[in-house]
């Protein structure tokens, strides 16, 4: 599976199991880092592995574009980003 950076992703495993996150950085090997700016903020994201997440073909391209150009972005944006794809999902994907 292949993510890019500002994917929104959904957890299938864990104790985040059900929740939408969005892609924040590429780590080595099968790891990315995720955010959803309220419980994992930018400052500390998650590192989770590309098995126990389920990619949207969304891309949210102002977050991307300014985490690949080095800007700042804030965990606010992140939040009103995500607001329309979260959506009551069965914790048990």
């Amino acid at each position: 599976m292949n993510v890019v950076l500002g994917q929104v992703v959904l957890s299938k495993a864990g104790r985040d199991a059900g929740k939408i996150f969005v892609v924040t950085g590429l780590s080595e090997g099968s790891y990315v880092l995720i955010s959803d700016g309220s419980t994992r903020r930018l400052e500390n994201p998650k590192k989770k592995k590309l098995r126990h997440l389920i990619a949207t073909n969304n891309v949210i391209e102002a977050i991307a574009q300014k985490i690949s150009s080095g800007e700042r972005c804030t965990n606010a944006e992140i939040r009103k980003a995500l607001v329309e794809y979260n959506v009551p999902v069965d914790s048990k994907v």
